[in-house]
């Protein structure tokens, strides 16, 4: 006797014909009836079937048999590519928008990716659901690679209910957020949906939290990078706001916890859509969007710029690409770059691009709190994150806005091992009544914090100005600053010359002759005995006093001999960073 295995659910063992053959479908299929020399299409799971010992015969029933799963197959995987259909894909192009997959294939390398759940459904059967059961359930889930390395991605369909998420779109997002952290790959999130599934109740505040939960205990073991591009409202605006850069899409793409509705009937505000939560608010005002672009494709383009920066994972060192630009390259530029008025701005800009590999910079945050500049670039191939005072904005001084974008930039860089390079040219902190009432002292703590915290290799450049509580937060020898160079420029001292001075020397100009012509000789005094970079070099709390040409090659120098630097915090269950 003879066991052929036809399929795999229900079973119907058949004899007569020397044969026991087993049929395990729910599909139609057909029977055949060798003496009729017939096929008959049947729909029933069991059948039962009388074969003659024709070999050929029956394995020609197997192919065909195979042929209509295949085909079934295929069906049910243009459906679930149909996403909500033609028309609301239309819609969506309408928008100026991409759909779902297409956003994918624009993202992965050619041919990389691999979908996991398809065929997901969801399983509410209320409010008339059960009629509206989209293979996929409105996210399309998966991995695939960039530029050769592996990612997770999950990417929300608008057109399948509006992208809505309820407990089987969440449960796909939140697999493979689990895949990633085991396989130690970044998680890409396009967020395209118009919020929690009303149908389904507290099962989409569920599936929601579910997703935050995940977000949190993967903070700093992965890289999670969101893209908002279309509608994020509600509660989903937590799961991006938890992830580590957020990019955004003009007039495309928003953001905000109640909408512009809401927001009319409470506080009688009118106010669009855009103004409230778009891409130019949240990279502006808010800095809840680390980078605002004016097309999907930009933004694509960019977040697989940026992950050519950082690591797959914290247990790995970023990636490092072949470096053509000399590294003992000088550059004469920078040795007249700092104007001779202490008091006139040059753009700290410049200085980076004259000093990382080919001019590179990947700026993050450009447009928010530009007092500050922080960003990604390369320095003898190896990416190191870069945190720079601006002295063309507010004279590069520290505010609220400023510490908490350079802190947040700063406690990245240390989760996923990127050095950090400092350029410090600042006058202190931001004085007023708004800064003090609105938190400047735990905001300020903020960068100081994270500097303190990071073990990460710290090198820093005093440009210029290095006054006062502000020395000491940017990345000073005395908070574990690992090699810190001083230009023949730099001021340190605790505070301005000229204010020193009217301090000092208060009640001797107060009865000098010519006060004016008193403060001049006392500031150029002060200046030579308390505010050059000597005085600091003296104390070892400056390495080097260096050319200003010199800093590339010193940069990579210094790099170089701190590639195997251990360091370490006390053990703990994690600090109480001042929020």
């Amino acid at each position: 006797m003879k066991v052929l295995n036809v399929n795999t659910t229900v079973m119907e063992i058949l004899t007569g014909s020397g044969y026991i053959v087993k049929f395990h479908s729910s599909v139609p299929f057909y029977i055949v009836n060798h003496r009729e020399s017939a096929l008959y299409c049947a729909s029933e799971a069991t059948i039962c079937i009388t074969f003659e010992h024709n070999e050929k015969k029956l394995q020609s029933f197997y192919s065909m048999l195979m042929r209509e799963k295949l085909t079934h197959l295929a069906r049910l995987r243009e459906e679930a590519r149909l996403g909500g259909g033609q028309k609301r894909i239309d819609a969506q192009h309408a928008k100026g928008k991409l759909t779902a997959r297409e956003r994918l294939d624009l993202l992965l390398d050619e041919n990389s990716f691999t979908e996991i759940d398809m065929f997901v459904k969801h399983r509410c059967r209320d409010f008339g659901l059960d009629k509206h059961r989209y293979p996929g359930d409105g996210v399309v889930t998966g991995y695939g690679r960039i530029s050769g390395r592996l990612v997770f991605v999950f990417s929300q369909d608008f057109t399948v209910m509006g992208g809505s998420l309820a407990e089987a779109h969440g449960a796909k997002i939140c697999k493979i957020m689990d895949m990633a952290v085991k396989m130690g790959a970044p998680v890409i999130g396009i967020n395209d949906s118009g919020g929690a599934r009303v149908q389904e109740g507290v099962v989409s505040l569920g599936a929601y939290a579910d997703i935050f939960l995940r977000n949190t205990l993967t903070s700093g073991v992965v890289p999670q990078i969101s893209a908002v591009m279309g509608p994020c409202a509600g509660g989903a605006v937590y799961s991006p706001a938890i992830t580590d850069f957020i990019f955004m899409v003009r007039n495309t793409s928003y953001m905000f916890v109640t909408g512009p509705k809401v927001v009319k009937t409470v506080t009688h505000e009118e106010i669009s859509s855009e103004e409230l939560g778009g891409a130019d608010t949240h990279a502006t005002k808010s800095g809840v969007a680390h980078f605002a672009l004016d097309s999907e494709v930009e933004a694509i383009e960019e977040i697989r710029r940026l992950l050519s920066f950082i690591p797959s994972n914290n247990l790995e060192d970023p990636p490092v690409k072949e470096c053509r630009d000399p590294a003992d390259r000088a550059d004469e530029m920078l040795d007249t770059i700092v104007p001779d008025n202490a008091n006139k701005p040059y753009d700290i800009k410049e200085v980076i691009s004259h000093v990382v590999d080919d001019g590179d910079f990947m700026e993050v945050h450009a447009d928010f709190a530009r007092n500050i500049v922080v960003g990604f670039a390369r320095l003898g191939g190896k990416p190191v994150g870069i945190i720079a005072n601006q002295p063309a904005v507010l004279a590069g001084v520290l505010d609220i806005n400023s510490s908490r974008k350079g802190g947040r930039f700063i406690r990245f860089c240390d989760a996923f091992n990127v050095p950090l390079v400092t350029f410090e040219d600042v006058p202190g902190f931001l004085p007023g009544t708004d800064q003090e009432w609105n938190g400047i002292i735990v905001n300020g703590a903020k960068l100081l914090y994270a500097y303190s915290e990071a073990t990460v290799p710290k090198i820093t450049v005093i440009t210029r100005k290095a006054y006062g509580g502000a020395y000491d937060v940017m990345n000073s020898k005395h908070i574990r600053g690992d090699v810190n160079f001083a230009w023949p420029t730099a001021e340190i001292a605790v505070m301005g010359p000229k204010g020193a001075v009217e301090i000092i020397f208060a009640k001797q100009m107060a009865q000098a002759d010519d006060p004016e012509k008193m403060s001049e000789r006392l500031i150029a005094d002060y200046t030579e005995k308390f505010a050059s970079p000597y005085i600091a070099a003296e104390r070892g709390y400056v390495d080097e006093v260096i050319e200003p040409r010199l800093t590339r090659a010193k940069l990579i120098t210094a790099l170089t001999m701190l590639n195997n630097k251990v360091d370490s915090n006390p053990r703990k269950k994690h600090g109480n960073i001042p929020l």
